[in-house]
């Protein structure tokens, strides 16, 4: 990680600009510094750094040593001390807010709809609801766009979360309680929707519907109560049908997926509506698979 980096991230977490860089020059400097060799090293103007090291020595991030004969030195807390006060600090903020914020709260008047547009902006809301789920969270799409939301769906698990999830495609390293899309190829539903969809769905309270491709991405974030039921009533639909395909496997599931005439018109007026190929599609009728993990 480069200094700035390093910079950028402490002020992220409270320091002023020169607060941070004459925190990190005081690390890297190994034996106490006076305020000339740490503004010469953080490039923190001489007028102001006193004042900026008083206000780390204040913060605790950093402590006077007298010399003899050198006069005032500063060295800095260690890093991983500094690191696990700061953590502490947070904890305890945000254990005070989560407590305390709530009550502040008027009720709400209006429901929240806002378009996401962008792949990155997508993910990232979608981890917002992940962290949000207290008790259950519904995940559907494609291995590789969950990939990004596993460490924040393990966590939640860790936290006593139900995770139930649908997974486009095989999936080496699943999540929750997995269950594998089986009834058409991953890349045929996708050519049917122009896309891959992704749905995240937390406590039956928001939920972030996505669809993603090379080439555009789009979506949205809502609390509004009927979007987040059908967004959740969607993934339970699917779980369930795969679990009733998987149960009547041997009691001729499969004749009645492919020949049953009202599932075929299902069929035929998705792939006229999306404009997609119909049911002649060799990839269209995959028979579907027991499920094997």
């Amino acid at each position: 990680m480069s200094v700035q980096r390093v910079i950028e991230e402490l002020q992220n977490l409270g320091m002023s600009g020169y607060e941070a860089k004459a925190y990190v020059a005081l690390v890297a400097a190994g034996e106490p510094a006076n305020g000339y060799e740490v503004a010469k090293r953080s490039g923190v103007p001489r007028s102001t750094v006193y004042e900026t090291l008083g206000k780390l020595v204040g913060r605790g991030a950093a402590y006077e040593v007298r010399g003899d004969v050198d006069g005032v030195g500063y060295v800095p807390l260690p890093p991983a001390s500094l690191l696990e006060r700061m953590r502490r600090d947070f904890d305890h903020s945000l254990d005070t807010l989560e407590s305390e914020l709530p009550s502040l709260m008027s009720p709400s008047q209006v429901r929240l709809v806002h378009s996401l547009s962008e792949r990155r902006t997508l993910v990232d809301r979608a981890e917002d609801v992940v962290a949000s789920a207290r008790t259950e969270l519904f995940v559907s799409g494609w291995p590789q766009d969950l990939d990004e939301l596993k460490p924040i769906v393990r966590r939640a698990e860790e936290w006593g979360v139900h995770v139930s999830a649908v997974v486009f495609g095989p999936d080496d390293d699943p999540v929750g309680w997995t269950t594998e899309h089986r009834f058409s190829s991953p890349d045929v539903v996708e050519a049917y929707l122009g896309r891959r969809l992704l749905v995240v769905v937390a406590d039956r309270r928001q939920a972030v519907i996505g669809g993603l491709s090379a080439e555009q991405s789009w979506g949205l974030y809502t609390d509004d109560p009927a979007t987040v039921l059908l967004a959740e009533d969607y993934v339970r639909h699917d779980i369930a049908l795969h679990m009733v395909a998987e149960r009547f496997a041997d009691d001729g599931f499969a004749d009645f997926w492919l020949g049953d005439p009202g599932i075929a018109r299902l069929r035929e007026l998705r792939a006229a509506a999306l404009g997609a190929p119909g049911p002649g599609d060799p990839d269209d009728d995959d028979e579907p698979e027991r499920r094997t993990g």
